[in-house]
């Protein structure tokens, strides 16, 4: 009798969980079921804002939600990404993170998530190389030619940046060491004051996007030496990357992806990833990245994790290499 009783117990208790489990499994299948929102740690107008949001509209046709970007700026992405780790795990906050995240994990003396544990990846959504310029007319037309000239003059080249810390200050240190030349590297505030240094001819060459360029390099104000990524852009086919112009093992490509909180569901997580390789590679959304200087590329959770940590320990040896004191 009392063996009955308590097959009879665990039945009705296995029953009941399963119940109680049903709409959690059922609303998963079926997610989104309201608006997402998307928090980028950049203000609204960059381009890796527009870039989410060319992303948000493609996810919001296909999962038949809308997906609303929110611009949380400050602190190094710190902000954006602290609220987004401290988010409900159910899909409806995701993160825009990236090669930002990997650096501010080197950059700071500590911070109040650790980007690989408390989030989940979900895909890889864009990538931007960067641009090694100088000002029209000036004598230095390759990158060896930079490197033959730096070692014939050390310390006299000036190498433009944005601010220490910046994928651009640090793609630059990169390359000094990489190259073994001696140059200052000069950090600027802003995108502009660095750009008006290059044509005014008080730095030598500059690191870069396209987006900032754009305009000067279609007015043949400055030229594009090389390119940092593996291979030669889209947007600007003719230009050599800097392993073809003899510089070799030197690469750095700055990306953006999507995360979710850690204890998102795996449904969720596969159903968006699965979303964003379906419309990243769509002609129309290949074209408008095209047009801000970047590729649309989605991945799989494990090789954008798998990217994060690398860059973590690239980006650490880099600041510890130049020197770069650590942020509180």
């Amino acid at each position: 009798m009392r063996a009955r009783l308590n097959a009879a117990i665990g039945g009705a208790l296995i029953a009941a969980a399963a119940i109680a489990v049903a709409p959690l499994a059922h609303s998963e299948t079926n997610y989104p079921t309201r608006p997402v929102t998307l928090i980028v740690p950049y203000g609204a107008g960059g381009v890796a804002d527009v870039g989410m949001r060319i992303l948000g509209d493609q996810l919001s046709n296909r999962l038949k939600q809308q997906f609303v970007i929110e611009n949380r700026p400050g602190a190094a992405g710190v902000v954006a990404a602290q609220s987004a780790a401290t988010a409900a795990p159910d899909g409806y906050t995701l993160l825009m993170t990236g090669n930002n995240n990997a650096i501010s994990t080197a950059l700071f003396k500590s911070l109040p998530y650790d980007v690989i544990t408390d989030f989940a990846s979900v895909s890889t959504a864009s990538f931007f190389d960067l641009l090694i310029v100088t000002r029209a007319g000036s004598p230095l037309q390759s990158i060896n030619n930079v490197i033959a000239t730096a070692r014939a003059n050390p310390g006299k080249l000036n190498i433009g940046t944005i601010n220490p810390g910046s994928t651009q200050n640090l793609a630059a240190e990169l390359f000094r060491t990489t190259a073994g030349i001696e140059v200052t590297i000069v950090p600027f505030r802003t995108s502009p004051d660095m750009l008006g240094a290059v044509l005014r001819g008080d730095v030598d060459i500059a690191f870069e996007f396209f987006a900032a360029l754009q305009g000067q390099i279609l007015d043949n104000k400055v030229t594009a030496l090389a390119s940092t990524g593996p291979r030669r852009t889209a947007y600007l086919p003719d230009v050599p990357t800097v392993i073809e112009s003899g510089l070799k093992g030197y690469e750095v490509t700055s990306w953006n992806g999507i995360a979710a909180p850690a204890a998102t569901p795996k449904e969720v997580v596969q159903k968006l990833g699965a979303a964003m390789n379906a419309v990243l590679p769509q002609p129309e959304v290949q074209e408008k990245a095209k047009r801000l200087g970047m590729e649309m590329r989605a991945s799989t959770p494990d090789e954008m994790t798998a990217r994060m940590k690398d860059d973590i320990v690239k980006w650490g040896a880099v600041i510890a290499r130049a020197g770069i004191e650590k942020r509180e």
